[in-house]
């Protein structure tokens, strides 16, 4: 049972390619990848990448299962790792292909230097694709009150829900005191990633991150996706941002239609063999 683990700006995953698990499909269960993800008995790691999986028009499939055991519909910082791993595989010969998450079909190319660009797809504001509870409307600086503080917040999609909180600065410590609440916030019903922005100038964001189903984290490219949009829509940056995160920074292309252009690094930890003996223990 090979594993293979990267991580990008911190944000670490491990690969399972189902060829591997023959045992194991459609998919490894709650229990199998909340074990493979634990940092005393396990990898260790923020999710699992399942793939690569058949997919239309010759695109390559994945599923992204966060530590808790649940699934998310898109990463950022996944389909980079999974895209470097399928290079290194040698199971995707040339620097340009697609991948097919849940949360929509996206456009890999990789660059020289080990940089990796993802076309994200389009973000959007609109409360019913998010989703976010209520009347249909673009929800942008709306009120939201959690642990007695109330804040302003934008929510947007780019195939996995955000939830993005402009302030004047940002600290982890404002994102683990707040972030699990507003991840299961009753305006959410499939619940949400948290990002608290603070804006530098026209070409620098900042984000402190709680992510759905994981918890506090270094870096997220959905989440930098997120935010930088949000501040795109409010009018506080220009269309190319950095994004800077406790593990790394992030170059953002945003579209006039709001389309994302992410690019960033990866980089490969370790190749390994899960003994049988881990999920017999945890048993």
């Amino acid at each position: 049972m090979r594993f293979h683990k990267y991580h990008a700006l911190g944000n670490d995953y491990v690969v399972l390619n189902p060829a591997d698990f023959p045992a194991w499909p459609p998919a490894p269960t709650p229990e199998q990848i909340r074990v493979v993800c634990h940092r005393n008995f396990g990898i260790g790691s923020d999710g699992i990448l399942w793939g690569p999986l058949p997919a239309a028009a010759g695109a390559f499939g994945l599923r992204i299962f966060n530590p808790d055991g649940s699934e998310a519909e898109k990463s950022g910082n996944g389909l980079r790792i999974f895209s470097r791993y399928l290079r290194d595989a040698g199971l995707a010969p040339r620097p340009a292909f697609d991948i097919e998450t849940p949360g929509g079909r996206v456009q890999v190319r990789i660059l020289e230097g080990g940089l990796i660009t993802i076309a994200m797809g389009r973000v959007s504001f609109d409360s019913g694709k998010i989703p976010v509870t209520g009347r249909p409307r673009e929800v942008i600086n709306e009120p939201i009150t959690v642990g007695g503080r109330t804040f302003t917040y934008c929510a947007a999609t780019i195939g996995n829900p955000h939830c993005v909180l402009p302030l004047p600065e940002v600290t982890a410590d404002l994102a683990r005191r707040y972030g699990p609440e507003l991840e299961v916030h009753p305006n959410f019903p499939r619940k949400t990633n948290v990002q608290f922005l603070q804006v530098l100038d026209r070409a620098n964001i900042r984000i402190e991150i709680w992510e759905r189903g994981a918890g506090y984290t270094l870096a997220s490219g959905s989440s930098s996706s997120a935010a930088a949009a949000v501040a795109r829509r409010l009018g506080l940056v220009d269309p190319t941002v950095t994004v800077h995160m406790p593990g790394g920074k992030l170059g953002i292309e945003i579209g006039d239609d709001f389309a994302i252009q992410m690019t960033g690094p990866v980089i490969r930890v370790a190749d390994g063999t899960l003994d049988a003996e881990l999920f017999q223990a945890r048993a």
